[in-house]
């Protein structure tokens, strides 16, 4: 049989910590004279640092002001999250269920490693994954680069990796890897996650089936 595996995206699917990401921009951005709100932020979330700098000042800004900005944000986001941060409801049980069901999983995402690592740490839930994959070094989402190289880590086909996400880019993304994807409303409404196979609004609604690409039960994709 095939080996499987589950790639994660981390922020708004195995931890909601949305708004201390929010929080982190906003402040960052205020102090460099960038207005920001929750509605940039929602249309935005999902991308690396340096695809929402070019989005918010309509160009691509020099390397040095992307990693200044960058180390600003994400230091005041890693002081935010300490004692605070926990896994989504029904992450844990998730996670050690696929596990027992001999699932590969990796954690694919677009923040930087040190976010990975902290959040992880916070969590206790380093020790489930075979691979965490930091996308900041690479295109961003919806370019589908950090969900083939998690696959490649693995050593598991596209085909045979599903991808959990809850942003428009990461769901855009595992499509263009050729792999199944599971997206959640924590971000982003259903009328916006239509390239999905499944939406649901929490991970406690899922089953084994939607892992395994199994039919869809109806009502579960959206229209």
């Amino acid at each position: 049989m095939m080996q499987r595996a589950v790639l994660w995206d981390m922020d708004g699917v195995l931890v909601e910590d949305g708004e201390w990401h929010y929080r982190a921009w906003y402040e960052t951005l205020s102090a460099a004279g960038i207005p920001f709100d929750r509605r940039t932020f929602q249309q935005t979330f999902g991308m690396n640092n340096a695809g929402i700098l070019e989005f918010l000042l309509g160009h691509r800004p020099p390397a040095d002001f992307i990693q200044e900005i960058s180390e600003r944000k994400e230091a005041r986001f890693r002081d935010l999250i300490r004692g605070q941060v926990r896994l989504a409801s029904g992450a844990r049980e998730w996670l050690e269920r696929l596990a027992g069901e001999g699932f590969l999983q990796a954690v694919a995402s677009s923040a930087p490693q040190a976010n990975l690592e902290a959040l992880l740490a916070e969590t206790q839930a380093a020790a489930f994954f075979a691979a965490v994959v930091s996308g900041a070094g690479m295109p961003g989402k919806p370019d589908p680069a950090v969900f083939l190289e998690a696959a490649r880590r693995l050593g598991v086909p596209p085909a045979c990796c599903v991808v959990v996400e809850d942003s428009v880019a990461g769901v855009v993304a595992a499509r263009r890897a050729g792999m199944r994807c599971l997206a959640l409303t924590t971000t982003n409404p259903r009328s916006a996650l239509g390239e999905a196979d499944i939406v649901v609004d929490s991970l406690t609604e899922l089953c084994l089936n939607d892992f395994l690409g199994h039919a869809t039960p109806a009502g579960r994709k959206n229209a």
